[in-house]
């Protein structure tokens, strides 16, 4: 008899046995080794098992069960069916007909999915292809392995695209998979525009349109949807005439640029056709055409939806003189969702003192001296820019040429205010331009002519803070113009000493943002009253500044050091008048000044999704 206990009749004798220390395979499998004895593993047990029962089912050995597609017979075993889904463990452990029935009938099921099926029951293995992959799915639902049917949806999410999300869409709803139902939505809300032009779009049920067109989600411009909601009303104009009323409701269109609004929405015949449609048109048109904002009670349900979340806000720096002073073209975009800068298309010419405006989600930059070969030529090109395109456009040109002006925008308009003409004359005219029309217009000239005031546009009124006269006074005025009456008042105000500063509307009040001095003033309009705010580090002039998300950023320009002498600035800082605090938002990739700053809300250039 052999002892295996301590002692001297121990069979390895306390050493390393020569046969046993070279021997790969026992090193492998003694995985834990005690005073308890060793824990073996056979790694390749249950494999090696499932094929040898793989072996008895193809030549019939041992089945006692066989699964039916049609005239189609696979022979099974009941307990490795059993033990692979919940199903057939219900169907054979409890005392159902099938359990003791010798061929078991599966119906939705066809031949060749049966035998995919099986086989992945018996190997773990299944190769799933675009031809096999809905019966593969529909069978692993019915027959409930998750895990292939997990499978199954990865696969179909791989081949996700705008042609056939919504198809992918309406069939995840079907077989209730969650993970491509999501994937699918996501596809369909950031890729719409080309989601609109498939034939899937036109297929949807009305109210699969509505929900999805009216997701916040959706990445499109309004006009888009307007576009896509009218072919599919006109794919069947009969049968869903009814439904256009509830569908045009999920247009926002305070969101539509005005000029499409009034050539392709207002006078729509379809529309029109309806009058519960023609009341929104009506009620559309009012607000948009109209100078004044959307304070009417009727306006106030439709005029106050927030733009959709697929919108985002982003910062654009261009033009100006960066580094060595030399006037660029650049064009720069600041992302807070990412804290990056990236480049944009440059401006098609070298302007200096041009000025910039955002309206109906474009750019426009106005005038300026267009630099070329040293020389210099007072410009009244007005230059459109499409961050959707990242195109620069030429548009309708200003009735005079003008640089180191004001521009500011209001509703559907543009100002163009004061600044330099050509006979380098101080300007005090401003004009007008009706974006719904495309034409400029002369309005009321400025009581006194200044340049480099700050201006703002707050409840129907635009203000001109300050500046200087031809001498380089400082002016100490508010310059007043009533838009809607086409007038102007001044007022004289000690407060007033700014020249070369930005001002921007933050909250109910407009702040005069430095101007050869630190200090940032907060002008509240109703009470015609100034509040101080906390102090820039730097006494800053020829800045730029913006509001993005309730908070003042302001960017680069030329800082006055301790001892009087001019440094331009590459710096980056953002104002929170909630606690009245500057926090740094590091550096421009360049120092830069004399340039515009403006935010711009819009659909990012490349939507990202996961």
């Amino acid at each position: 008899m052999v002892s295996l206990g301590a002692g001297g009749g121990n069979l390895l004798g306390g050493q390393d046995r020569p046969g046993i220390r070279g021997c790969h395979c026992c090193k492998t499998r003694m995985d834990e080794e005690s005073s308890n004895g060793l824990l073996f593993r056979d790694h390749s047990f249950s494999s090696d098992l499932l094929r040898q029962l793989d072996g008895f089912r193809q030549d019939g050995v041992l089945t006692d069960v066989s699964l039916c597609a049609g005239a189609r017979e696979v022979p099974c075993h009941r307990n490795v069916l059993a033990s692979s889904s919940p199903y057939f463990k219900a169907m054979f452990c409890s005392n159902f007909r099938e359990s003791r029935e010798g061929k078991v009938q599966l119906k939705g099921i066809d031949p060749p999915t049966l035998d995919l099926m099986v086989a992945y029951v018996y190997t773990g293995e299944v190769r799933i292809t675009a031809g096999n992959v809905l019966p593969l799915m529909e069978a692993a639902s019915l027959l409930q392995y998750p895990r292939l049917f997990e499978a199954c949806s990865s696969f179909l999410q791989s081949q996700l695209a705008p042609s056939n999300c919504l198809g992918m869409l309406r069939l995840s709803e079907t077989l209730s998979c969650e993970s491509l139902q999501k994937k699918a939505r996501e596809v369909a809300l950031t890729r719409f525009p080309e989601v609109a032009a498939s034939a899937d779009l036109k297929e949807l049920r009305a109210l699969e349109l509505r929900d999805y067109l009216g997701d916040d989600r959706l990445c499109g411009e309004e006009e888009k949807v307007f576009e896509a909601l009218m072919a599919w009303v006109k794919h069947d104009l009969q049968a869903r005439r009814p439904h256009m009323q509830e569908l045009f409701q999920q247009v926002r269109l305070q969101y539509i640029h005005p000029a499409f609004f009034y050539h392709f929405v207002a006078n729509d015949a379809l529309l029109q056709s309806s009058p519960a449609c023609q009341t929104m048109l009506e009620t559309a048109r009012r607000q948009m055409l109209s100078l004044y904002g959307s304070g009417a009670p009727d306006c106030k349900a439709l005029w106050h939806v927030p733009p959709r979340s697929a919108y985002q806000d982003f910062l654009i720096l261009l033009g100006g003189r960066k580094d060595n002073q030399q006037t660029t073209r650049d064009v720069l975009l600041y992302s807070p969702q990412t804290g990056q800068w990236q480049s944009l298309a440059k401006l098609p010419v070298r302007l200096y003192k041009a000025t910039a405006v955002t309206l109906h989600r474009n750019v426009y930059v106005l005038g300026g001296m267009a630099v070329s070969a040293g020389k210099g030529l007072i410009s009244r090109d007005v230059y459109v820019f499409s961050l959707k395109l990242n195109q620069w456009r030429l548009g309708e040109p200003m009735l005079a040429a003008r640089y180191s002006h004001r521009s500011t925008a209001h509703r559907n308009f543009i100002f163009s205010i004061g600044g330099i003409g050509e006979g380098q004359e101080p300007l005090g005219s401003m004009e007008r331009y009706n974006s719904i029309d495309n034409i400029w217009e002369s309005v009321a000239s400025l009581p006194v002519a200044v340049l480099h005031p700050a201006v703002a546009v707050k409840d129907q009124r635009l203000y001109l803070f300050g500046g200087e006269d031809i001498m380089q006074n400082p002016v100490r005025l508010i310059q007043v113009y009533h838009i809607s009456r086409n007038m102007w008042f001044k007022m004289e105000t000690r407060m007033i000493k700014n020249v070369c500063a930005p001002a921007v509307v933050l909250g109910e009040r407009i702040v005069i943002v430095g101007g050869y001095t630190r200090r940032i003033l907060a002008y509240d309009p109703q009470s015609n009253k100034f509040v101080k705010c906390a102090d820039m580090k730097d006494r800053r002039m020829h800045h730029g500044a913006a509001v993005m998300g309730n908070k003042l950023y302001v960017t680069g320009g030329r800082r006055l050091t301790s001892d009087c002498s001019i440094e331009d600035s590459a710096s980056f800082d953002c104002y929170d008048p909630k606690t009245d605090t500057w926090t740094s938002q590091g550096q421009l990739p360049h120092k830069l000044f004399d340039h515009a700053c403006l935010s711009l809300q819009c659909i990012p250039l490349v939507p990202t999704y996961s």
